[in-house]
C-alpha cells in the first residue's frame, strides 16, 4: 500500500511540474507574438495564429488590416506588454492570459487592457501554443465587419493684423486651377501650351500631373493655386477646353507685396526643419512660417489640427469613439503697423531698389516697413512655380533680399550723429563759425587725400553745415574731435548693437568693418557718412528720435501690445544738444538754399536731413548714389519717415525728398 501511495504522489508532481512547464511556455508564447507586435512584424504574427483564428482571416487580409488601421491613425510609440497573473492556469484547453496596449496616435494617447486566450494546439508537425486572435486586439469592441475611422478636427492659424485690426495675414481661401483629362479631347496639346506659358509651367511637368496613376478621365488633376482676385487670369485660362476651377482653404496675405517682407509667408515644412520640429508634433504634411512675422511667431500663430479616431459599423453608424484631441487655434499677432502708411511708402518705392521706415517717434511704434521691389507672399504660400522663382532670383534688382534688415552708407545722414559728439563734447560752439576754402585736408600727412564740399560758404557754423550739408565742416571737427571720443560717441547712439525689436536678423550698424575708426581720414569720411560707416534703415529712424525726445532714443516696437515710450538709450544726446539740432534741421526745410527746402508743407514745420552716399572704389572717380531722406515733425510728433532710394541715376537725395513728402500728407490726411 505504501509502494502505491509513494507512485501516486510521484505521479501527481510529474503532472503539476508538466502543466506549470505548459504555462510557462503559453506565456513565453505569447511574449514572443508581442515582441513582433511591438516591431510591428505583422507578417510574423500570424504565424503565431490559432487553426480557428486562422480559418477567420487570411494572412493577407490580417497583415493589410493592421498596416492599414496603424498607418491611418498613425501609431508612434507602440508598447504591448504580457501583464498576466503568474498563478494562471490553464482552463478548458485554453491558457487566458491578459495584454496592456499603449500608443500615440494622431489623436493622442490611446490605452487598453485586452484578455489574449492562447490554446496549445498541434500545427504541422509543430506543437506549440498559438494565439486566439479577434479584432478587438486591434482596438476594444473592433468586429471583423467593423471599419476604424480618422476625422480631422481642422484648427485656425492665427491672423496678422494691423493695427486697425485689418488682415495682413489670414486664412481664407484660394482658386485652384486643373484639368479634367476627359475633357481635354483633340486639344490636349493645345491646352497644355496655353497653360504653360498662363501659369510658368513647363509642359513636361503638366503632362507628368495628367499621367499619374489616380488620374481618371473624370478626375480633377490641380496644377496651380492662385489668389480669388486674380480674376485676368482665371479669365483666360477657364476659356481652355478642358480646364476648370474651385476654391480651397489657403493662407492668404490683403496687403501683398507692400507687406511682403515684413509679414513673409508660411510653407510645406522642409526636410530640415522637421528634424528640429517633429518633437513639438510637427510631419511631413505640415505648414510653417516661413519667413518675416510668419516664422517668427511661428509658435504663437501655429494651428495645431485635432482628430478623433472612432469604429464604423457595416451600416455605417459610428459606433466607438477610441481617442480624441481637440483643435488648437493659433493666436492672433497685432502688429504696430498701418496698412495704409505700408502701402503709401511702397507705391513711392515699387519701381525703385530701396527701403522705407516710418516710426511713431515719441512711442518707438514701427507703423511701416518696406523693402523694394518686393515679392507677393501670396505666390509662395500657395506653391510658387519653378519658372517664377527662377524669375525672382534672376531679377537684378534681387525682389527676394530683405532689405529692412540690411545696412547701408547713410550719406549725410550721419552728420546728425557728428553734431550730436561735437556738441556734447564741447569741441565747438554751435554759432562758432569756421571759414572754410576747400577741398580740405588736415595736413600734408594725408597724402593726396581731401575732403570736398558743394555749395556752401566761406564762413560756416552748424546751421550753415546742416542746411547746406558741409562735408568739410564735418569731417574737420569730428578729427578735432579725435578718434576715441567718437568711437565711444557712437556707442551711445546704437552702433555695435543689435537693435531691440521683435524680428529676426537686423543687422547691426557699423563704424567700420573692424568696428573700430583706424585713422583720421577714416574718421573725416565717417563724420559725413562716406567710408565703411553702415547704419541699418530703422536704427536710422530711431536715432532721429532723440531730436524730440530730449535726447532719449526709443525703443522701436513691431507689436501693438508692447509698452510705449520705452527708452532704449539715455541721453545719446544731451537735451540741449537735441533741441539745437532739431531747430537747425528745421532750416534743412525751411530755409531756401536748404536741401531738403522741397519736402515743406503748409500748417506742418518738419526737422530733415538729406544724405547722398557716394559707393566708389577710389577718389576722383564717380561711384552709384545711394539718395536719403530723414524727417520728423516736430509740433506733437507723430511722424518720423526715412528712406533710401539706391542708385540713384538723378539728383542724388533730392530725388527722395518728395517720395517722403507724400508720405506725410497722406498720413496727416488719413490721421486727422
Amino acid at each position: 500500500m505504501k509502494k502505491i501511495i509513494a507512485l501516486a504522489m510521484m505521479l501527481m508532481v510529474i503532472f503539476a511540474l508538466a502543466a506549470c512547464s505548459n504555462t510557462d511556455d503559453g506565456k513565453k508564447r505569447l511574449d514572443e507574438y508581442v515582441s513582433l507586435w511591438n516591431k510591428q512584424d505583422f507578417d510574423h504574427m500570424y504565424s503565431y495564429l490559432s487553426t480557428k483564428s486562422k480559418k477567420q482571416i487570411s494572412k493577407k487580409e490580417f497583415v493589410d488590416r493592421y498596416k492599414r488601421i496603424y498607418s491611418g491613425v498613425d501609431v508612434k510609440d507602440l508598447s504591448v506588454k504580457v501583464t498576466s497573473k503568474k498563478d494562471v492556469k490553464e482552463k478548458d484547453g485554453e491558457l487566458p492570459l491578459k495584454v496592456d496596449v499603449n500608443m500615440q496616435t494622431v489623436a493622442g494617447k490611446v490605452s487598453f487592457s485586452q484578455n489574449v486566450n492562447v490554446t496549445n494546439e498541434k500545427q504541422k508537425d509543430d506543437e506549440n501554443w498559438y494565439v486566439n486572435w479577434s479584432p478587438s486586439l486591434i482596438f476594444p469592441s473592433l468586429t471583423k465587419d467593423d471599419k476604424v475611422r480618422v476625422e480631422t478636427l481642422k484648427a485656425k492659424r492665427g491672423d496678422i493684423l494691423d493695427r486697425d485690426n485689418r488682415a495682413l495675414a489670414t486664412d481664407g481661401t484660394a482658386t485652384r486651377i486643373g484639368i479634367i483629362p476627359g475633357k481635354l479631347g483633340d486639344q490636349k496639346e493645345q491646352t497644355v501650351a496655353a497653360l504653360s506659358q498662363q501659369l510658368g509651367l513647363s509642359s513636361e511637368w503638366i503632362n507628368q500631373q495628367l499621367s499619374q496613376k489616380w488620374a481618371k478621365e473624370d478626375s480633377f488633376v490641380p496644377l496651380k493655386t492662385v489668389p480669388l482676385d486674380n480674376q485676368s487670369l482665371l479669365n483666360k485660362v477657364t476659356k481652355l477646353q478642358g480646364v476648370l476651377t474651385d476654391q480651397i482653404n489657403a493662407r492668404v496675405y490683403p496687403c501683398g507685396e507692400a507687406c511682403s517682407h515684413i509679414v513673409g509667408y508660411t510653407g510645406s515644412i522642409t526636410a530640415d526643419v522637421l528634424k528640429e520640429k517633429e518633437k513639438d508634433g510637427y510631419n511631413a504634411q505640415s505648414t510653417i512660417g516661413r519667413a518675416g512675422m510668419e516664422k517668427a511667431y511661428e509658435d504663437k500663430l501655429r494651428a495645431v489640427d485635432g482628430a478623433f479616431i472612432y469604429l464604423q459599423d457595416a451600416r455605417g453608424n459610428r459606433k466607438k469613439e477610441i481617442a480624441r484631441t481637440e483643435a488648437k487655434n493659433g493666436q492672433n499677432i497685432k502688429l504696430t503697423i498701418d496698412v495704409d502708411t505700408q502701402i503709401a511708402m511702397y507705391d513711392q518705392l515699387k519701381t525703385e531698389t530701396g527701403v522705407g521706415v516710418a516710426v511713431q517717434p515719441k512711442t518707438g511704434e514701427v507703423i511701416g516697413l518696406v523693402s523694394a521691389p518686393s515679392f507677393d507672399s501670396n505666390d509662395f504660400a500657395l506653391g510658387i512655380s519653378s519658372n517664377d522663382y527662377q524669375a525672382l532670383e534672376n531679377d537684378p534688382k534681387k525682389p527676394l533680399i530683405n532689405r529692412i534688415t540690411s545696412k547701408f552708407s547713410p550719406g549725410s545722414t550721419m552728420k546728425m550723429v557728428t553734431s550730436a559728439l561735437i556738441l556734447d563734447n564741447q569741441t565747438i560752439k554751435p554759432d562758432e563759425k569756421l571759414k572754410i576754402d576747400g577741398p580740405w585736408q588736415k595736413d600734408e600727412s594725408w597724402g593726396k587725400f581731401h575732403v570736398n564740399r558743394v555749395g556752401s560758404m566761406p564762413e560756416v557754423d552748424l546751421r550753415d553745415a546742416l542746411v547746406t550739408s558741409d562735408n568739410i565742416y564735418f569731417a574737420e571737427t569730428a578729427v578735432k574731435l579725435g578718434l576715441t571720443k567718437y568711437e565711444e560717441g557712437a556707442k551711445k547712439f546704437g552702433f555695435g548693437e543689435s537693435l531691440p525689436i521683435e524680428y529676426p536678423a537686423f543687422k547691426k550698424s557699423q563704424l567700420s568693418n573692424s568696428g573700430s575708426l583706424g585713422s583720421e581720414i577714416d574718421l573725416a569720411n565717417t563724420a559725413y557718412g562716406q567710408a565703411q560707416v553702415l547704419v541699418n534703415p530703422l536704427h536710422l529712424a530711431m536715432m532721429y528720435t532723440a531730436l524730440v525726445n530730449d535726447g532719449n532714443i526709443i525703443k522701436p516696437t513691431l507689436l501693438a501690445d508692447s509698452k510705449d515710450s520705452e527708452v532704449w538709450k539715455k541721453q545719446a544726446m544731451s537735451s540741449e544738444t537735441a533741441s539745437i539740432i532739431k531747430q537747425d534741421l528745421i532750416q534743412v526745410v525751411e530755409a531756401p538754399n536748404g536741401t531738403g527746402h522741397a519736402a515743406k508743407l503748409p500748417n506742418m514745420t518738419l526737422a530733415a536731413k538729406t544724405g547722398t552716399a557716394e559707393l566708389k572704389e577710389e577718389q576722383g572717380t564717380r561711384g552709384k548714389e545711394n539718395g536719403w531722406f530723414v524727417a520728423v515733425n516736430t509740433d506733437n510728433p507723430r511722424l518720423l519717415v526715412a528712406m533710401m532710394v539706391a542708385d540713384v541715376k538723378k539728383g542724388g537725395s533730392h530725388y527722395v525728398v518728395p517720395k517722403v513728402k507724400s508720405i506725410f500728407e497722406q498720413y496727416f490726411a488719413n490721421n486727422n
